[in-house]
């Protein structure tokens, strides 16, 4: 186990540490896959909110997040309970390995933090229909990664330049 104390396998991240404390509190759920991570700071938009330090080469499992067009990584952190939005506060930038608050609007603390899944994954392992909350054509339903969506869909949604030169070899 790292000094961390986080402990991965090929199909899961157990985090037993804060990772992140100033910037983000895990809220835990009893529920699968209802936990989820609350800003503890405030941040303009844009700003970078961490950079992604403890991660590790991984295979493509739900816990991963893509970085390339075939490569995978474990965050080992408690950013793995940073969740999908069809309206997201964060950008997982994998290309510089960072994330970052949305152009469009301020990180205040208390807010929830999510992120466009599409924007990192091109075939997700577990697909999922979206209950992000985002409203009557806003959010898109069923997410199963950018390989599945229009451009349409993705259009006004910051993407990863794997994720963007995927789509740019589908449409040919």
């Amino acid at each position: 186990m790292s000094p961390m104390a986080v402990e991965t396998t090929t199909t899961t991240t157990t985090i037993t540490a804060k990772t992140h404390p100033d910037l983000l509190y895990v809220h835990r759920s009893p529920k699968a896959f209802a936990s989820s991570a609350i800003s503890q700071t405030d941040l303009p938009a844009g700003a970078v909110f961490t950079k992604i330090t403890t991660a590790t080469p991984a295979p493509k499992a739900y816990t991963s997040v893509q970085t390339g067009a075939d490569t995978h990584i474990e965050l080992n952190s408690d950013l793995v309970f940073i969740n999908h939005s069809c309206t997201p506060s964060l950008v997982f930038d994998m290309h510089n390995m960072e994330v970052r608050v949305v152009d469009e609007r301020p990180l205040n603390k208390g807010d929830t933090l999510t992120f466009f899944y599409p924007s990192t994954e091109w075939d997700m392992d577990q697909p999922f229909e979206c209950a992000c909350g985002a409203g009557e054509g806003k959010c898109l339903g069923r997410i199963s990664g950018a390989k599945d969506m229009s451009d349409e869909q993705l259009k006004g949604f910051w993407l990863n330049p794997h994720i963007e030169e995927l789509k740019r070899g589908q449409r040919v």
